[in-house]
């Protein structure tokens, strides 16, 4: 059997939207994209979404639209993919990296609230504060909001991992000034590419308008650029692809949750394997990916190798982002920094995932699983 680590999820509907927008003359900033914001907007509970051409357009616009500028720091998590924390250095800013929570794996607020406390002793200030719901599963955002508040730090909440999660009572998303998604092929729902901004507030949103246009002004001139702006946009094929995707989510996010949940129950009992933890105030989980962890007792390295000779493909989820090259480099980061994100990366295994995932490829995947690490375990 040979599996595919991920795979979207494409039906009829959404051949027949793209191609409903191919026999029209507009292919750029038309009514499609201004329709699927409008639709996102609606679904997430936000007044206004800012469609871009990607998660990390989307993440340097709020970046730009907050204010952050050279010098200033920003808290935000190590344990990521690497584009939340390059929309930081983008503005020539600086990612304040704080350890996680080993259970969530995310952002530790303790953590950050202890961070904070050391840069007001020397007389630093946050400028602002960026969570990352990793892998779907939403920040303890309560605590977060709280002591931003507090110190009057802006909140840009990266959920490029976590459209439809919930925290409490309310979506992941709907915390921050701004939150910003992604819809990368191998998220929940995909445009190809694609992105999109959503605040409530409406002088941020028509900033950020501007930004992901060149910099024109709010009433779209086409030659008048008020601004330094970039070419962010989205396109309205990929609208169209989204609109389909958004008339389908809760569909494709129980069929996520159907998924992860099978491979739960396969993978429980098994020696040497975390199953993913949901935290408690995760009223829902938006399932991004599905990663285990393995033993420290294990060879993750050759646990990857067998799978990939029996048609199964995996990866390690992340590298932490201060163990890059170019971090390591230009910010002096170093081993031993963030002792429990390194712990957790060197043994996390993303297992294949996606929407249709039959009951027999999750068995197979888990059986081999099994297979393998009893083999070592001997």
């Amino acid at each position: 059997m040979q599996l595919p680590l991920a795979r979207p999820d494409i039906t009829e509907l959404e051949i027949a939207y793209v191609n409903k927008v191919l026999t029209t003359p507009v292919l750029s900033m038309g009514p499609m994209v201004e329709q699927f914001e409008n639709r996102l907007a609606e679904y997430i509970g936000c007044k206004y979404a800012i469609a871009v051409n990607s998660g990390t357009s989307g993440l340097h616009t709020c970046v730009i639209a907050s204010g952050i500028e050279a010098g200033d720091r920003v808290i935000t998590t190590p344990f990521s993919f690497v584009a939340s924390s390059n929309c930081i250095l983008y503005e020539r800013a600086i990612p304040v990296f704080v350890d996680i929570d080993p259970k969530t794996l995310n952002i530790d607020p303790q953590k950050v609230d202890d961070k904070l406390r050391e840069l007001e002793a020397n007389a630093v200030h946050a400028k602002a504060i960026l969570p990352v719901h990793v892998f779907g599963q939403p920040c303890d955002m309560s605590t977060i909001m709280d002591m931003a508040n507090r110190r009057g730090i802006v909140v840009i909440e990266d959920a490029c991992e976590a459209i439809g999660a919930e925290y409490g009572d309310k979506k992941a998303g709907t915390f921050g000034r701004a939150s910003v998604f992604s819809f990368y092929p191998n998220k929940q729902i995909t445009l190809g590419e694609g992105g999109i901004i959503v605040t409530d507030d409406e002088q941020f949103a028509e900033l950020c308008r501007s930004i992901r246009n060149q910099g024109r002004d709010t009433s779209n001139t086409w030659l008048n650029h008020i601004r330094l702006g970039y070419n962010y946009r989205l396109d309205e094929l990929s609208a169209a692809l989204g609109v389909a995707q958004l008339e389908r989510i809760d569909e494709i996010l129980e069929k996520r949750h159907a998924v992860a949940t099978l491979y739960s129950e396969c993978l429980a009992g098994i020696q040497g394997v975390t199953i993913p933890y949901v935290a408690p105030q995760t009223t829902r989980m938006s399932w991004f990916v599905y990663v285990i962890q393995l033993s420290y007792a294990l060879d993750r390295d050759a646990v990857m190798t067998e799978l990939q000779a029996r048609g199964i493909p995996t990866r390690p989820y992340f590298t932490p982002i201060h163990l890059q090259k170019f971090y390591q480099a230009d910010l002096g980061y170093r081993e031993g920094d963030f002792p429990i994100t390194e712990e957790v990366a060197s043994s996390t295994l993303a297992l294949p995932f996606h929407n249709n995932m039959t009951e027999l490829q999750v068995e197979y995947v888990c059986e081999n699983l099994s297979e393998i690490i009893q083999s070592q375990l001997r």
